[in-house]
């Protein structure tokens, strides 16, 4: 296990990364010993500078809930990071691209709460029953830890990830909100196109089989934290699609179908 100081500098060079635009290198290979516990401690003490700072928790994101993402990460669950009020952009505009480092795109389903979800013991049954709408959602990842060491090229670990506050970075919600009964779920599909073209398609039921498994998973994972899903945050479920990579200028829109669709640029 880190340090406090070890938690709370590595947390600050996160802080710095993103207001400077410059990334980090991997903080798993400068501490070899770290674990995921470290990873959530420094996300947890980033969250709490923004926080100090003014800004305030919106909700959650889920990461990492495919298979093949789990196993290239190592791991055999899911991760999770923080929505805060300055991740959120208009659908249908501009998106200032300098808020960024490297973002990518991925296309997902937000649970908009209606009423708390506390663990342990929260089933996709309890999280549908406390749903108020479902809604379609892109989000955009980022890298403050670079993706591949810049000497060895070695991908990062699952603990620079997760300390990355699950590489979090923006949402944009749009299209026609559901309630989480009206439709099912499950077959819940999307094109991305980017620039005009198709770039990934998927369907919900590739995120743990049901898109509220994973917030299910969550509300159980923060519990022994004392912490639980709060009425009207919004919640990720997770990418059914695979990230794709955007530049100035880009234009993205996913089509959701029935559901309707979202679009922005980046300039």
């Amino acid at each position: 296990m880190l340090s406090k100081a070890t938690i709370a500098q590595l947390a600050a060079e996160l802080h710095e990364s993103e207001k400077s635009r410059v990334q980090v290198e991997h903080f798993s290979k400068r501490f070899p010993e770290m674990t995921v516990e470290d990873g959530y401690a420094i996300s947890r003490e980033w969250v709490k500078t923004k926080i100090a700072e003014g800004r305030t928790v919106k909700g959650h994101k889920i990461g990492l809930t495919s298979r093949a993402m789990q196993q290239s990460s190592q791991i055999d669950e899911p991760d999770y990071g923080t929505l805060l009020d300055d991740m959120f952009f208009e659908q249908g505009g501009d998106i200032p691209f300098k808020r960024f480092i490297a973002p990518r795109i991925e296309v997902e389903l937000a649970f908009i709460l209606g009423r708390k979800l506390q663990g342990p013991n929260v089933t996709i049954f309890d999280v549908l029953a406390a749903t108020d709408y479902v809604v379609p959602a892109i989000e955009i990842i980022d890298a403050r830890i670079e993706q591949f060491d810049r000497h060895t090229k070695a991908p990062r670990k699952v603990f620079d990830t997760i300390s990355d506050n699950a590489a979090n970075a923006g949402i944009v919600m749009g299209g026609r909100p559901v309630k989480p009964d009206a439709v099912d779920l499950r077959w819940v599909s999307a094109l991305l196109f980017k620039n005009g073209v198709i770039e990934e398609s998927g369907v919900a039921a590739a995120v743990l089989n049901h898109p509220a498994t994973g917030v299910a998973w969550l509300a159980n994972k923060l519990a022994p934290w004392d912490e639980c899903l709060e009425a009207g945050e919004v919640v990720l479920g997770g990418s059914f699609t695979r990230p794709t990579t955007a530049v100035p200028g880009d234009t993205f829109h996913a089509d959701y179908g029935p559901l309707g669709s979202i679009s922005f640029r980046f300039v």
